[in-house]
C-alpha cells in the first residue's frame, strides 16, 4: 500500500450541498432561505438581535468585588493537631505531615480537643483554639506574615470615577 492508494472511508465525507443552482433540484428559488426579510437577503452576524440589546450585552459581565489584599490561611484543627502527636507544631513540621500545603499562612481553629500541652507557631488563630490551647498548658508564638498588607494608594482616585 502506497499514500495515493489511501482513501477515507465510504460514507465519511459527504459532499456539502450546492444551492441556488435553479428549479431543477431541492435548493432552488430561495435556497433555503424562507421568504424575504432581512436573514433571506444579506448576511446577519452571529448573536444579531435586529436592533435589540443583544443577549450578549443585556447580562451583567463584572458582578461583585474581589479584593486584592484577602490573605488566604490554611486551616489546622485542634484534633488535627492533637493527633499530629507533635509537641510544636511549626510549619515545617506540619508540612512535613502533610498537614499544610509548602509556603501556606497557618491558621489555628478550635474544632476537636487538645488534651497535652503543645506549642503552636501559626499566623492566625480562633480565640477558642487559643483558649483550649492555653487550657491545655500549651502557648501560641504569632509568626509575621511573609509580606506588608496594606490599604490601596488613594494617588490613582481620580482614575476610578
Amino acid at each position: 500500500m502506497k499514500v495515493h492508494d489511501l482513501t477515507p472511508a465510504p460514507g465519511s465525507r459527504k459532499r456539502r450541498k450546492r444551492v441556488a443552482r435553479g428549479i431543477g433540484g431541492k435548493g432552488g428559488k430561495t435556497a433555503g432561505r424562507g421568504s424575504k426579510g432581512q436573514r433571506a437577503r444579506s448576511k446577519v452576524r452571529v448573536g444579531f438581535e435586529g436592533g435589540q440589546q443583544p443577549l450578549h450585552q443585556r447580562i451583567p459581565k463584572l458582578r461583585g468585588f474581589k479584593n486584592p489584599f484577602r490573605v488566604e490561611y490554611q486551616a489546622v484543627n485542634l484534633d488535627t493537631l492533637e493527633e499530629s502527636g507533635l509537641t510544636e507544631a511549626t510549619p515545617e513540621a506540619l508540612l512535613a505531615q502533610g498537614l499544610v500545603s509548602k509556603g501556606a499562612l497557618i491558621k489555628v481553629l478550635g474544632r476537636g480537643e487538645i488534651t497535652r500541652a503543645v506549642t503552636v507557631h501559626a499566623h492566625a488563630w480562633s480565640t477558642s483554639a487559643e483558649a483550649a490551647i492555653t487550657a491545655a498548658g500549651g502557648s501560641l508564638e504569632k509568626l509575621p506574615l511573609p509580606f506588608s498588607v496594606r490599604p490601596p494608594s488613594s494617588g490613582n482616585a481620580h482614575m476610578n470615577r
